[in-house]
């Protein structure tokens, strides 16, 4: 009863606006005070959540996402991609895919790709002569192949939770990433020729050259990242240190468009936002802790598994559970909650967790692109200044295209776990 209560609190203050991190602590704060347990247990176990040397890797690729923003990557990644893709029917769309591939090495959150290359891009599309809601929908929905491809941060925070090796989820995440990636190409590109979208002049191989000349340090910031993390050389917690100082020494030594004077404005916005997602962090692990204490997974598991025993219907099960829960959570928070309950599930039923945490952060992150939240269709509609209605409406083709991308990942294990066998 009380376990209700808790998630009926919960869930009111999220619909009142209250930031998820307090609906967490004041529920969980409810169920312990109510239960008559020491409310010592918050502090205990919200260190506990947070005590974690994995979780350094947060801070560290998000001021190398900051520091490399700040440095003018973005700008070079966007001619680099221009340079190859301009001659292409709807070619600015298909480059702002491209852009967020690329970009997915360097922040590893989705917000981060939206609001970079969205400030910059749906800006230059509706200029170009794109419609304003189909701009926002290639942008908001190419932001979801940024925690997919390493570094993620989502996958940072799922590994921590659950006990799952962030390297080996790092390694499963580049096929499905670049599978993500080119798939969202194909309605981009049919919809752009359909509406004649505009196509430039090809450029020659000397201006390519050129312009991969300028992208170089940002292009080879991703390369020395995987591959740092790919041969072992170092950890995903060491790769985020390291690509701190790869930024920091590119955008002020070799770009210089960072002064010496602005890292420590960075440094100081890039602990605000850290600060944000690591007390969601602890208060979730409080939660998590009271949903372990009166076996909620466990309850869950039994009774998805009593359903069927069929390891399709059950996937699919869990796939629509996702779906339904990343359409009116943040995505961070929903993987704090959810990977506990049914990671036992999956792995019931024989699926390897990275596979399972692979499929299910894909899951959750086109949860960022589905109505009534979608955070990133949300930013990237109030950018290019247009109603949220008419830009969900404008995804619609692309999450179609994700939806199918979600179903391989979870139906075919060899596209997650074929790179992690190679290392293993």
């Amino acid at each position: 009863m009380l376990v209700a209560l808790m998630f009926i609190i919960f869930l009111i203050l999220l619909l009142l606006g209250v930031p998820i991190a307090i609906s967490l602590g004041a529920a969980s704060f409810f169920y312990l005070f109510t239960n008559g347990i020491p409310l010592a247990v918050i502090a205990q176990k919200f260190y506990a959540g947070i005590d974690s040397f994995t979780l350094l890797c947060i801070p560290g690729f998000m001021l190398a996402g900051a520091l490399m923003n700040g440095g003018g990557i973005t700008r070079r990644i966007l001619d680099f991609c221009n340079a190859f893709l301009g001659h292409l029917k709807g070619s600015l769309a298909l480059v702002n895919i491209a852009a967020s591939m690329v970009f997915a090495g360097i922040s590893g959150t989705a917000i981060a790709d939206v609001c970079s290359l969205g400030a910059m891009l749906i800006p230059a599309m509706v200029k170009d002569g794109y419609d304003d809601d189909f701009s926002v929908a290639v942008t908001a929905s190419s932001s979801v192949v940024g925690p997919i491809i390493p570094p993620s941060v989502p996958m940072v925070i799922a590994g921590s939770c659950v006990g799952i090796s962030v390297g080996k989820m790092f390694q499963a995440g580049i096929i499905p990433g670049i599978m993500l990636g080119l798939a969202l190409c194909i309605p981009t590109y049919v919809i752009s020729v359909k509406r004649n979208y505009p196509k430039h002049e090809k450029l020659n191989w000397k201006e390519r050259w050129n312009a991969t000349k300028s992208a170089l340090w940002a292009l080879l910031m991703p390369v020395i990242l995987l591959g740092g993390i790919l041969s072992g050389i170092f950890t995903p917690t060491e790769a985020s240190i390291v690509t701190c100082a790869y930024a920091l020494f590119v955008g002020v030594f070799v770009y210089k468009e960072i002064k010496i004077t602005d890292v420590p404005r960075i440094v100081w916005e890039n602990m605000r936002s850290c600060a944000s997602i690591i007390i969601l962090i602890g208060l979730a692990n409080v939660f998590a802790y009271i949903l372990t204490a009166e076996r909620i997974p466990q309850m869950v598991a039994n009774l998805i598994l009593g359903v069927t025993d069929n390891k399709i219907i059950i996937i699919l099960l869990i796939n629509i559970v996702l779906l339904f829960v990343g359409m009116f959570m943040e995505s961070l928070a929903a993987i704090l909650i959810t990977f506990p309950v049914l990671l036992p599930v999956a792995v019931a039923i024989g699926m390897e967790p990275v596979h399972f945490a692979l499929m299910a952060i894909l899951n959750l992150m086109l949860g960022l692109t589905t109505p009534p939240v979608g955070m990133c269709v949300c930013t990237a509609a109030q950018i290019a200044k247009i109603s949220a209605f008419k830009a969900f409406k404008a995804t619609t083709p692309f999450l179609i295209t994700s939806i199918i991308v979600l179903l391989l990942v979870s139906f075919v294990p060899a596209l997650t776990l074929w790179i992690p066998a190679m290392f293993a």
